[in-house]
């Protein structure tokens, strides 16, 4: 059976334009895995790595109930987000995770604190 080409658009894999570590201070989990994150960001220069407190940032992360450490939020250069949840604090799957994100179904929370982090750091 032939994919037409919106279809194999939707399936393919797309590199990351942003991804969003959120994370606590009192975490050890997050210490370690700040270490992994910096890597990956001098590997990917054309990526947006951003750093997000979820407690010295509240207001940013919003009525979001991040329960578990870390919590990864990764888009595509047009801001369409294509993966939010907890990710294992392991540099390789963080390696395969960047490789290309798949396609995703909308996730509405997750497009709406995007917006809000777009907005609060700039290009």
């Amino acid at each position: 059976m032939a994919i037409s080409s919106s279809e194999a658009l939707s399936t393919s894999a797309v590199a990351p334009g942003w991804v969003v570590c959120l994370c606590a201070a009192w975490c050890r989990t997050c210490d370690a895995y700040r270490s992994v994150l910096d890597a990956a960001a001098a590997e990917h220069p054309g990526t947006r790595f951003i750093w997000v407190d979820v407690e010295d940032e509240a207001a940013l992360v919003g009525d979001l109930d991040i329960e578990t450490f870390p919590t990864l939020l990764m888009a595509d250069a047009a801001g369409q987000v294509r993966f939010w949840g907890a990710l294992p604090p392991q540099a390789g799957v963080l390696a395969r995770m960047l490789s290309g994100l798949p396609a995703a179904a909308p996730m509405p929370e997750a497009q709406a604190l995007l917006a809000r982090i777009r907005a609060a750091y700039p290009d």
